[in-house]
């Protein structure tokens, strides 16, 4: 699991359907050492801090095992580091073997998985496709967030090292395609919500799909005359 690239950049404006809109998704890779803080790296900064940013999404992660997946899907090959707008782009480290709940070292910091990435329209108008964010949800491939533990210095070719697992060994992809494509599947949204490292956004999604099915499962009352 290592570290290919650090991406970052400061908000900018672009014209969406006639809008200006300001984004943080056009990342460049720096050469440099960076220091990673609690809410971001330094360099870096998210635009709209309701979708993005906060200590539960610090740091996006992309793995380029998936830049190769979208090269064939797409049929491109103009993609260079920080295509999605990932602040890390990394080696082996793909959805379906990350656990929500993780946690690693790299470099001089510590930071654990907390959530996948949410696509947004921006995505799909960086990649110029309208329809992305649809084929992003069900690839399975949507890279994650990280919370930072400990501040600390990284630096490209910065392995990750794993300290713990995940509690209750729920992947990324598991996460993801239940949340999005398997919205019936109680057992698997109450494991979910024994995540302690879950973002409080997604631990809120599935205590509503818990609290729906049990809803839907209570006796009718006997209130008797008082009806």
């Amino acid at each position: 699991m290592k570290l290919l690239s650090i991406n970052v950049a400061k908000p900018k404006n672009i014209t969406y359907k006639g809008k200006q809109v300001l984004t943080g998704i056009y990342k460049n890779p720096t050469q440099s050492p960076l220091m990673l803080r609690t809410l971001n790296l330094d360099g870096d900064k998210q635009a709209d801090l309701e979708a993005h940013g906060g200590i539960y999404k610090a740091v996006y992660v992309y793995s380029i095992e998936n830049y190769n997946y979208w090269k064939q899907k797409l049929n491109r090959d103009d993609f260079n580091y920080g295509q999605f707008g990932e602040n890390f782009t990394v080696e082996g480290m793909t959805d379906n073997v990350i656990y929500v709940g993780d946690r690693f070292q790299v470099g001089d910091a510590i930071v654990e998985v907390t959530q996948p990435r949410v696509p947004c329209y921006k995505l799909a108008f960086k990649m110029n496709r309208p329809d992305f964010v649809k084929l992003f949800l069900r690839s399975g491939r949507t890279g994650f967030y990280l919370k930072v533990i400990q501040e600390g210095e990284v630096n490209i070719a910065d392995t990750f090292n794993k300290i713990n697992n995940g509690p209750e060994q729920m992947t990324v992809q598991e996460i993801n395609h239940l949340l999005y494509f398997d919205k019936k599947n109680i057992q698997m949204a109450r494991k979910a919500l024994k995540i302690p490292a879950l973002s409080p956004g997604w631990k809120g999604s599935f205590q509503d799909m818990v609290e729906k099915q049990d809803a839907a499962i209570l006796p009718p009352q006997d209130c008797g005359s008082g009806c």
